[in-house]
């Protein structure tokens, strides 16, 4: 599904060309904007790339024995699944803003506009990849939310929609590396975890805040179905 749309976007995008009178500059009008778009991009970003919380559900799932350990598949499989993330993204991300610079859309598909049909099924492929993908990565979710309120609140079992992921998809992984290898201090490991993590939590407070500001800005002109 994801392979579908994308080249859907892309290949649209080159066959229409690059639009008259194209620019590359920056979109926002002020100093103010272009940061917050900058916030903004960085919550992209950060959504697109996440779900290493699944990651420890999946590996769970994978047998696994001191002669095979469960890390080999996985990690194969991880990199795999990054380079067709890459091939997904990157295409869409440098062709669309050739053709189009800063005029196009967060959604590349309401700038294509036409063929619509050829949109609309874009748009099924997405519908379809997100009803499969969503029980999947609801599932750290869950059982997080149910936890906390099992064991320590007390209350019943029940299931909740998860709003978002959870901001330790990105840090969290490090914070675990650290406190059970406990790597030398001010070593290359050290410090990279410890790098990540400072990024990682730069991430979750900066991404929210450009990323309701252009909630904001956008509801104003904003209009439903149209």
């Amino acid at each position: 599904m994801s392979l579908g749309y994308f080249t859907i976007a892309w290949a649209t995008s080159v066959k229409k060309g690059v639009i008259e009178n194209v620019d590359y500059g920056y979109k926002g009008k002020s100093t103010a904007g272009n940061v917050f778009g900058f916030f903004n991009g960085l919550g992209d970003v950060a959504f697109a790339y996440a779900g290493h919380n699944v990651v420890l559900e999946i590996q769970a799932t994978i047998p696994s024995t001191p002669e095979r350990p469960s890390k080999c598949p996985m990690w194969r499989g991880v990199v795999v699944a990054y380079i067709v993330v890459a091939l997904c993204y990157f295409p869409v991300a440098f062709i669309s803003y050739r053709m189009f610079g800063n005029k196009v859309d967060d959604n590349i598909l309401i700038t294509l506009e036409r063929p619509k049909w050829l949109i609309a099924k874009a748009n099924m492929f997405v519908v379809i990849h997100v009803i499969g993908s969503y029980q999947i990565y609801a599932m750290p979710v869950f059982d997080m939310i149910e936890t906390l309120l099992v064991k320590k609140l007390k209350f019943r079992p029940v299931f909740l929609g998860g709003f978002a992921f959870a901001p330790t998809t990105y840090f969290l992984p490090c914070i675990m590396w650290l406190t059970i290898y406990k790597p030398k201090r001010f070593s290359l490991s050290w410090w990279t975890n410890w790098i990540c993590i400072v990024v990682g939590v730069c991430l979750m407070i900066l991404s929210p805040i450009g990323g309701l500001r252009t909630i904001i800005v956008e509801a104003k002109t904003y209009k439903f179905y149209s």
